[in-house]
């Protein structure tokens, strides 16, 4: 394959004679941190390969700024290990990288390989696949970016063992904000405190960006010409793509918008998409950040004083209750948690999410950065996006592949369990207690949305009413079996039975036409 917008790995890296190495050490675009690694290989300073893939580039049309994000991230990983003194291997091939690997050892049968266990199924697979083919001489070794292990709850968690009792076990093992045996402050959980609507007025510390360097400019002109029809645009990429810059987005965070990240945690705001959110997830989830590191950070600034309880505890427990849970559910429930359909929805994934183009302001609020950046906080993930798929009929797996390859931060251990567990309740009940489905009544809760919108909250049916007023009774009607079985719910199915038959025809007309329109 042409090495066109490899200059400044070519010029940077030392071309490597394989003959002269006997061990080697494969990295994956998610594993760029040595210190998860086991210690002899910083103290061996073994070969270092690192393989860029054409082809699992182009498995989905991920997002062109998720391309650059993770190819740019590697190879600054990469320049950053040669100068720290390792030999580095950086290839790149039009295959798989699996296949990849495969010339390199059967190019170099004194070649031994290890390589760390990738937190993807289909890379797992992969891998293992090259395993079995060359034996004794390549090894997997325990994914170490993750706090807990799999192995100890996948089965509980499968069960249906819920967050909650996860979260205050990891709090006891890992001792954040614990008194003795006690949680800090007397309570695990403050979310009850983090619920607050965003002023008129409020400031919000902007978030920096990071220049673009000439690496990640030969990046962003291959993902334009090998990705060119990819979702997204490159356009204004302003990600942190090395180590040292995601510990100042860190530090930056912590000292500019975590005390204020817990009230305003569920917020949305026209025109406003970060808010006090951290933004730090794609950093973890590829390496540059540790969550050890991010947890610390918060604890530290508590103990200071400069950040309050509930902010404190919201954000650790993103990163050692949920992030560690749905890790841990994806490994006990895969490969067959790909096809659950818990409601039978076959049609497809509305045009809008590929557009933007709507009359609906909070979907086009909510679209407009996954769009432009490939991100957005959690709320408009669940509570619009995926909340609207659900309503609107759309296959969950539909959602789950648009989420997979259009947010920045998405892998599929951490895409698939918020999906197809979480938002869309497609599992049946093992991940959540309740389908997170709403009206427009949370959303204009929780954000100014409603004020710019063509349609009028205050009306339920008709074609100037919110489409999320009639989707939503529209649906508690037709899943009625799931909610009477889920005793949190049931109460819903008895408020739509109470209404006028007058009411519920004029719900199932509005549904039955906006549904067919949007189709």
């Amino acid at each position: 394959m042409s090495r066109t917008y490899l200059t400044h790995i070519d010029s940077s890296i030392k071309q490597e004679d394989l003959r002269n190495h006997q061990k080697a050490v494969f990295i994956l675009h998610d594993q760029l941190n040595l210190d998860a690694w086991p210690s002899r290989v910083r103290e061996e300073k073994p070969l270092l390969i690192f393989i860029e893939s054409a082809k699992k580039g182009n498995s989905l049309p991920y997002h062109k700024k998720k391309l650059i994000y993770l190819l740019s991230s590697m190879r600054h990983f990469a320049l950053e290990c040669a100068d720290a003194g390792f030999p580095v291997l950086y290839h790149s091939t039009e295959k798989h990288y699996d296949e990849g690997l495969k010339d390199i050892l059967s190019q170099n049968p004194g070649l031994e390989l290890t390589y760390m266990t990738p937190s993807e199924w289909d890379s797992r697979e992969r891998l293992r696949q090259v395993q079995s083919a060359y034996e004794e001489r390549v090894q997997e070794i325990p994914n170490n970016f993750f706090l807990a292990d799999a192995e100890e709850y996948k089965e509980k968690v499968a069960d249906g063992w819920v967050m909650e009792y996860f979260y205050r076990e990891m709090r006891r093992k890992t001792g954040y904000l614990m008194n003795g045996d006690q949680p800090e402050g007397g309570e695990w959980n403050y979310d009850e405190e983090n619920r607050e609507k965003l002023p008129k007025g409020h400031r919000i510390p902007e978030i920096a960006e990071t220049e673009v360097d000439d690496v990640t400019r030969e990046v962003i002109d291959m993902v334009e010409d090998w990705f060119p029809d990819h979702f997204g645009k490159s356009e204004d990429f302003t990600y942190a793509v090395t180590r040292r810059q995601a510990l100042y987005r860190l530090n930056e965070f912590i000292d500019e918008r975590l005390d204020e990240f817990g009230p305003y945690e569920d917020a949305m705001a026209h025109g406003e998409y970060d808010l006090f959110h951290s933004h730090l997830s794609l950093y973890m989830n590829n390496g540059l950040i540790l969550p050890k590191e991010a947890c610390d950070k918060a604890e530290e600034a508590y103990e200071k004083g400069s950040a309050r309880l509930n902010s404190v505890e919201g954000f650790i427990r993103q990163i050692i209750g949920w992030r560690e849970y749905v890790r841990i559910y994806y490994e006990g429930m895969m490969p067959e948690v790909r096809d659950v359909n818990h409601f039978n929805f076959t049609k497809k994934l509305p045009e809008m999410y590929w557009t933007g183009e709507t009359k609906m302001n909070c979907m086009s609020e909510c679209l407009k950065p996954v769009i432009e950046k490939g991100f957005s906080h959690h709320i408009p993930r669940l509570m619009v996006l995926s909340n609207f798929s659900n309503l609107t009929e759309t296959d969950p797996r539909e959602l789950n592949r648009w989420f997979h390859l259009a947010y920045v931060d998405a892998y599929e251990w951490v895409v698939l369990p918020n999906v197809l567990g979480m938002s869309t309740f497609a599992d049946g009940g093992v991940l959540a207690s309740k389908p997170y489905v709403s009206s427009g009544n949370y959303i204009n809760k929780m954000s100014d949305y409603c004020k710019h919108c063509e349609y009028k909250i205050s009306k339920k049916t008709g074609d100037d009413a919110c489409p999320f007023n009639y989707l939503y009774w529209n649906f508690i009607d037709k899943q009625r079996e799931t909610f009477t079985q889920n005793g949190r719910a049931n109460f819903m199915v008895n408020m739509f039975d109470k209404k006028s038959e007058e009411d519920k025809k004029a719900i199932w007309e509005s549904s039955e036409e906006f549904i067919d329109r949007l189709h």
